[in-house]
């Protein structure tokens, strides 16, 4: 007879939910683990791991094509082969889907393959007609593609999914958000040989990012030949014999564009739905719900982590509040994350990638409180492993109080900049001050001494500037 009472349940297999039933059962408690779908969540299966196996077929691509420059002849003619690149994308996505359930296994946490909602004090019906029961219930349902009425998905007009198993590479595309998640999807469209536009209704492509990184990432998009449209929003669609004939208003004057496929990324909303949260306390603004430092929500014993619980929509995010969550349950200490020190990272070409305030933010900060900020940048230029790798184009951007010397913000644009933020991670974390960083020891030649060289610039210290 299958197990029906647990110390913890967790709804949602994704990086969030996965780890909370593992944190749960290292803690001794008897777990079960509730997925609707497929094990890993959307960001394992549909989201980060498959759309960084497609980016990186599209770097070896283009190492491909660019090999002359490194004295590798015979490579230039590299083409993409669309069907193996997403097949390769597929297999990646599915191995580590077996790596979760088999950490499931061996944690010995039992799961279910079903949807549930919850049903009374401690309870929570499956739909399977199963009734599990337990003190403590994790919400970790996570988020799905915001939809846009004037862009209906289907065929011709696609959200994340059909981006991911494309039948053929289309000849024009249009991508609907310059987010993260539409800069990468218009990277590797572009790579591949697509016609590519990227239009967002805010004033610069990736907004949530620092102004100077936006525009230096716009730049280098429309080198690669991007088309890049903001403040600009659609305004209706209709399909044509090859495609969509899309609306688009920008700063008051409206245009027609014909294209063969659209890529809606415009945003997610929370999966709140059908969870039985209308008998509940648990309160629900803006399509998430919401919880204080500790994951805890106005519900006793309910509690809510990752993208259902809101920004920042960040894997790493639900992983590690997932941790305290589960270790504040287990009564061991826990800590709310700032989430100033959660870093983000956007995998186009080149990468974005940034942790803390952006220079205006911190500007305003100081303005609030009385300080003031220094601000540090260095140039990849300047750096010999870069220049040694033929990637010298990028930036790394760094900003202090300048009294106490703590580091409020760090960005970096570079090819590999997602691998170069933990660096000033740590030092967030560590609450390393400008003169810890100063004195550390970078080891040369490495692209990350631009991240001393950037703080030394911040205090007029810069040596290869």
């Amino acid at each position: 007879m299958t197990k029906t009472t647990f110390d913890l349940i967790v709804v949602g297999g994704g990086p969030g939910g996965y780890v909370a039933a593992i944190r749960g059962a290292q803690l001794g408690m008897s777990v079960a683990l509730v997925e609707r779908a497929e094990l890993g969540g959307i960001c394992l299966n549909w989201g980060c791991i498959p759309t960084k196996a497609l980016l990186h077929s599209a770097t070896v691509l283009r190492a491909c094509r660019e090999a002359a420059q490194y004295g590798v002849a015979g490579a230039g003619e590299a083409r993409p082969d669309l069907a193996a690149m997403v097949a390769r994308s597929r297999k990646v996505a599915g191995r580590l889907g077996q790596g979760v359930a088999h950490l499931m296994k061996k944690n010995g946490v039992t799961v279910f393959a079903a949807s549930a909602r919850l049903a009374g004090a401690g309870k929570l019906a499956l739909d399977s007609g199963a009734t599990l029961s337990a003190p403590h219930i994790v919400l970790a349902t996570g988020a799905r593609a915001r939809e846009l009425p004037a862009l209906p998905v289907g065929e011709r007009i696609w959200a994340y999914r059909q981006a991911l198993v494309p039948a053929g590479i289309p000849k024009s595309l249009l991508v609907v958000g310059a987010g993260a998640i539409g800069a990468e999807f218009a990277s590797f469209y572009r790579a591949v040989g697509a016609e590519v536009t990227l239009i967002d209704m805010t004033a610069e492509i990736l907004p949530q990012e620092d102004a100077e990184i936006s525009q230096l990432a716009r730049k280098a998009f429309e080198k690669q030949g991007i088309r890049v449209l903001t403040q600009c929003a659609v305004k209706a669609s209709s399909p044509t014999a090859s495609g969509v004939k899309v609306v688009l208003a920008q700063q008051g004057k409206q245009s027609e564009l014909e294209i063969e496929r659209v890529i809606v990324a415009a945003g997610i909303v929370g999966n709140v739905e059908n969870l039985g949260l209308e008998r509940t306390r648990v309160k629900v603004e803006k399509t998430h719900i919401v919880t204080d430092g500790l994951c805890r929500t106005d519900e006793p014993g309910v509690y809510a982590i990752g993208d259902v619980a809101g920004a920042p929509w960040l894997a790493h995010k639900a992983s590690h509040e997932a941790v305290l969550c589960v270790e504040a349950i287990a009564g061991k200490p826990a800590h709310p994350i700032d989430p100033l020190r959660i870093p983000a990272c956007t995998y186009s070409y080149p990468q974005v990638a940034s942790i803390g305030m952006t220079e205006a933010r911190a500007r305003e900060h100081a303005k609030q409180t009385g300080s003031e900020i220094r601000v540090g940048k260095f140039s990849f230029a300047g750096n010999g492993k870069a220049i040694a790798m033929g990637e010298d184009q990028g930036l790394v951007k760094t900003v202090f109080d300048a009294k106490s010397g703590e580091l409020l913000g760090a960005h970096i644009i570079h090819p590999e900049a997602s691998e170069l933020i933990t660096g000033y991670g740590v030092a967030a974390s560590l609450e390393a001050t400008e003169e810890d960083l100063m004195h550390t020891v970078f080891a040369h030649p490495t692209l990350s001494e631009t991240l001393h060289e950037s703080v030394l610039s911040a205090f007029g210290r810069a040596l290869h500037a």
